[in-house]
């Protein structure tokens, strides 16, 4: 007997039956995890305006808590690139970064980000990603990706860099030409050349020397934490703070702080300021989070449920929310670094999140050198990564109307903001599908010789009968559509004056509003005072429901068909 609790706890369906050989698995997984998210999770913190140690506490928390709650066994929740990118751009106008209401702000975006996504989850409402169309979502996150390496020029080149759009970076970075800093410059791009050159070909050299898959793919995953600890060693021992470099200074060890709201009058204009990014921080994070679930899991023939996924993520951001971390999604690098380790269950995020503890404990002296342009390298190499200028071609190729619905994302992200390029993006995809659906292919259709099968008049060579008009109706029909459909039949039967019979073929048509209904009332009344009669064919289970509850059927001149196939036969045999 299935346990209740189990639909709102996951947990309680894999720990049960928890043993040794999946702790391994999951333990080593979280070792390589491990060493990837201390400096990721240190960078990330840098781009969303935190303080570092605020990373570490976001990478904390919520894996414990997604363990709880999620369906992938091996999605690995924490700060993620484009949503610490959403996260500054929403606070900027809140508090000046670095500041406690800078902080308090970030929590509170995190608590708010986190019901908005368990609500939904709990109403079961994990449909509202499909609003975020792929190419919406693509011109997003390479616009993004371009933004936020823009934006870390300030941190590789130490110059006041300011600006969160294009041309405003563009501009400030003309206006402090020539001001930058050698040695910040020297250890920036150093150890961005580094990183580089460890994504591209370090696994594969490895693999040369005879070293085994999973000691190769670790070495590589915990190549950054060398450039960190070379990086802060030569800043450490040439004093090179003292010259001018910008390190990351104290950072704050120890547990993650409990962070709760401040009850005052500001809470309520912060609420309603935060509301909107909130939102889209919410969808962002739950499709990338979702995606990622969904590709990992198919690779094992498992499955995630994303309604579920919705609370997990919600529960995650409340978590980080209330122990000093900012907006946390599930991130695509560490989740594949965590599958190809070979993580088994939920587990192995918190085998990591005790692994981030110990280096938040142990550690975090030592990072008081570290020059921030290493993180900044960091955070270039990461985000690089998700520009993708191919699917721009392939979008053009394939579909004017999504191309268009891409290059105003992009665009617009990159010369006005991330919440314009991504409201407007949506916006345009809702406004292309209903100009789509409004103008419905509509195919005369004949009959194949030989067979029962009925095509386009245009594209195939058929058999057609002057008394009978079959129209196929490619789109469900609703109010947009509906007045299109009056007019296209209105005009064929005008052009065919033979005609005593139309029939169409509804097999493409999985709804009719109470818009079209009435516009199919307004055809049959047309056709009844032309001398012709109406029909329909293979009409679906659910939209025939529909029909019958209301009297359409009633007032209909002609027949409903189970087959094409069988209205033709039936209006072309010869009368008795």
């Amino acid at each position: 007997m299935k346990n209740p609790l189990a639909q709102w706890l996951p947990i309680l369906r894999w720990a049960p039956h928890y043993r040794a050989e999946l702790f391994t698995a999951d333990a080593v997984a979280a070792s390589v995890v491990t060493l990837m998210l201390i400096p990721q999770s240190l960078a990330y913190a840098l781009l969303a305006g935190m303080p570092p140690e605020a990373g570490l506490y976001a990478s904390m928390a919520p894996l414990v808590v997604y363990a709880l709650f999620g369906t992938s066994n091996t999605l690995a929740v924490g700060p993620a690139a484009v949503t610490s990118l959403m996260t500054a751009a929403a606070l900027g106008s809140v508090a000046a970064s670095g500041s406690v209401g800078y902080t308090t702000a970030a929590a509170l975006l995190a608590l708010m980000s986190g019901a908005m996504l368990f609500v939904m989850g709990a109403l079961r409402l994990g449909v509202v990603a499909n609003f975020l169309s792929h190419p919406v979502i693509s011109g997003f996150v390479s616009a993004s990706g371009l933004l936020i390496a823009g934006s870390q020029l300030k941190h590789l080149l130490n110059i006041p860099l300011q600006g969160q759009t294009l041309p405003q970076i563009l501009l400030s970075l003309w206006q402090h030409i020539g001001q930058w800093h050698g040695p910040t410059v020297a250890i920036g791009f150093g150890a961005l050349g580094f990183l580089v050159w460890v994504r591209r070909s370090l696994k594969t050299r490895l693999r040369a020397l005879g070293f085994a898959p999973l000691a190769a793919d670790v070495l590589t995953k915990a190549a950054p934490v060398l450039a960190l600890a070379v990086t802060t060693l030569l800043a450490w021992t040439l004093r090179l703070d003292e010259g001018g470099l910008r390190v990351v200074g104290t950072v704050s060890g120890g547990l993650p702080p409990l962070t709760l709201p401040v009850m005052d009058a500001t809470l309520w204009p912060q609420l309603q300021q935060l509301a909107t990014a909130a939102l889209l921080i919410s969808l962002v994070g739950f499709v990338e989070s979702v995606s990622v679930g969904q590709s990992l899991a198919a690779k094992r023939r498992e499955r995630i449920e994303p309604d579920a996924e919705l609370r997990a993520l919600g529960a995650s951001n409340i978590a980080a929310g209330l122990t000093g971390g900012f907006p946390v999604t599930g991130g695509f690098s560490r989740s594949v670094v965590n599958f190809d380790a070979g993580a088994r269950t939920p587990a192995a995020g918190v085998f990591t999140a005790v692994g981030l503890l110990l280096a938040a404990l142990l550690l975090t002296p030592a990072l008081h050198y570290l020059p921030q342009a290493t993180l900044a390298a960091t955070i270039v190499v990461a985000v690089l990564t998700l520009v993708n200028f191919g699917t721009f071609a392939r979008t053009w190729r394939y579909a004017r109307s999504d191309f268009t619905a891409l290059a105003l994302t992009f665009v617009l992200t990159l010369l006005v903001g991330v919440e314009a390029g991504l409201i407007a993006g949506v916006g345009a995809s809702l406004l292309l599908h209903l100009w789509r659906t409004s103008r419905p292919h509509i195919a005369t259709v004949g009959l194949v010789p030989g067979t029962e099968h009925y095509r386009n008049v245009l594209r195939h060579a058929v058999e057609t009968h002057a008394k009978v008009l079959g129209l196929r109706v490619d789109e469900s029909l609703y109010f947009a559509n509906a007045r299109p459909l009056e007019d296209h039949v209105a005009a064929q039967v005008a052009a065919h004056p033979l005609i005593e019979h139309v029939v169409l073929q509804c097999n493409a048509i999985n709804a009719i509003d109470a818009s079209a209904l009435e516009s199919l009332e307004a055809i049959t009344l047309r056709l009844k005072d032309a001398g012709v009669k109406l029909h329909l064919s293979e009409v679906k289970g659910p939209v025939m429901d529909r029909l019958r509850r209301s009297d359409f059927l009633d007032h209909l001149t002609g027949q409903v068909f189970l087959t094409h196939h069988q209205a033709v036969t039936a209006l072309t045999a010869p009368s008795t």
